[in-house]
């Protein structure tokens, strides 16, 4: 089949609009658009295009998508527009399971051990309760559920236990502080990262080890975001890093900024 021949294929169905993002290469490019307006059509378009069309190696994308429902009904769609080899190589997947991808290969410059376990939310509430427990704190004034509601609002924003307790300004927040220390000791003893700390890591790992980002970069030089989330600030910057072919700096602009990225 030929070039011209996948091109028409792929284009087959869509609006202008929805060919230009389908067709845009290189540099970033920004997406809005409302609900069943077709964004996975044109991410999953996309991906075939820069695969088929151009002759991007299919290592060398990465598509990003929000829940694993979202990233195995993208993958199928890709897998049904290129060969089952490209399809094998291109990398979709969510957020966080692509940072757990990235922490099992790097973490040990972070010093994580390399089978660290993932703690649902269950395993959270019981670390929670063993931390107001050791403080000698009560759950009625410290609820888990609020406190870990507390610190995923924290981690999201960047802050580490230290980085918290300099922000703690009243009674709650101070107490906070303390089960957000001792919370994180109970994770290190069990070898475990909860969600939100695979996206912290993520980011300190892009930020402070040029040689793994610089890896990552040239692994992944064409970045698809599906959907993303402007509220979470630890996406942005992980995202942002990741696309920027510059050195990050220790803050980024703003989380509406963000432009579905492409630097190759």
């Amino acid at each position: 089949m030929s070039a011209t021949t996948h091109h028409d294929e792929l284009l087959e169905g869509l609006t202008e609009p929805q060919r230009e993002a389908v067709t845009h290469v290189d540099g970033p490019l920004l997406v809005l658009a409302g609900p069943g307006s077709g964004k996975t059509r044109v991410i999953t378009r996309r991906v075939a295009y820069l695969v088929r069309s151009v002759g991007i190696a299919p290592w060398n994308v990465l598509a990003i998508t929000f829940t694993n429902k979202a990233a195995g009904e993208m993958r199928d769609r890709v897998a049904s527009l290129v060969s089952e080899r490209q399809s094998r190589a291109i990398t979709v997947c969510t957020f966080h399971s692509l940072c757990a991808r990235v922490l099992r290969t790097y973490g040990e410059k972070l010093h994580l051990p390399q089978s660290f376990s993932i703690y649902d939310t269950d395993d959270q509430q019981r670390a929670m309760k063993q931390a107001v427990k050791d403080l000698d704190m009560n759950t009625s004034n410290f609820p888990p559920s609020r406190v870990l509601a507390t610190i995923s609002h924290a981690k999201n924003e960047l802050l580490d236990p230290a980085g918290y307790a300099q922000s703690a300004v009243d009674f709650y927040t101070r107490n906070v502080a303390k089960l957000y220390k001792q919370y994180q000791s109970i994770l290190k003893k069990n070898n475990a990262l909860d969600f939100d700390d695979l996206l912290l890591n993520t980011v300190d790992l892009l930020r402070n080890h040029r040689d793994a980002c610089d890896q990552l970069r040239e692994r992944f030089q064409y970045v698809l975001i599906d959907e993303y989330q402007e509220t979470n600030h630890a996406q942005f910057v992980s995202a942002n890093t990741l696309a920027s072919g510059a050195r990050p700096e220790p803050r980024v602009q703003s989380p509406k900024s963000l432009q579905q990225p492409d630097p190759r």
